[in-house]
């Protein structure tokens, strides 16, 4: 698939960007479409914004330890507004325990603090390689 866009979203009340931003600009340099929705998004902003601008993949990023309640919540409406076919993906301070659960609400990866960022675009690469 080309020109692969990717919505970069900082849900709830976090107001640290500086990994959000280095993956933004990662994923930029690896080819996509980049969209950065800026700090402290509620749910509705980011699937509001994912649907404005057609995105393929919305990569959310939080550090302040609202994610069980946060991107599943995102998934949810992001369905409920029929885009069932976008890649959700999650990155920030998320403790091991609680990525099997993020993973079973439809959070397709999550790639935690020190993780290169060659692996989420990879990722992304071969989610989309056949499509």
């Amino acid at each position: 698939m080309e020109n692969i866009r990717v919505l970069v979203a900082k849900p709830g009340l976090d107001g640290h960007d500086r990994g959000a931003k280095i993956i933004a600009r990662s994923f930029r340099d690896a080819g996509f479409e980049v969209i950065y929705t800026g700090l402290r998004q509620t749910p509705e902003e980011i699937v509001e914004a994912a649907l404005q601008e057609d995105a393929n993949v919305v990569a959310l990023s939080l550090l302040s330890g609202a994610h069980n309640t946060l991107f599943p919540k995102i998934v949810k409406m992001l369905h409920a507004a029929g885009m069932n076919d976008v890649l959700v993906i999650g990155g920030g301070v998320i403790p091991e325990e609680d990525i099997p659960g993020l993973k079973a609400a439809g959070v397709a990866a999550i790639f935690t603090p020190g993780t290169p960022t060659a692996e989420p675009i990879a990722f992304i690469k071969n989610f989309f390689a056949d499509k």
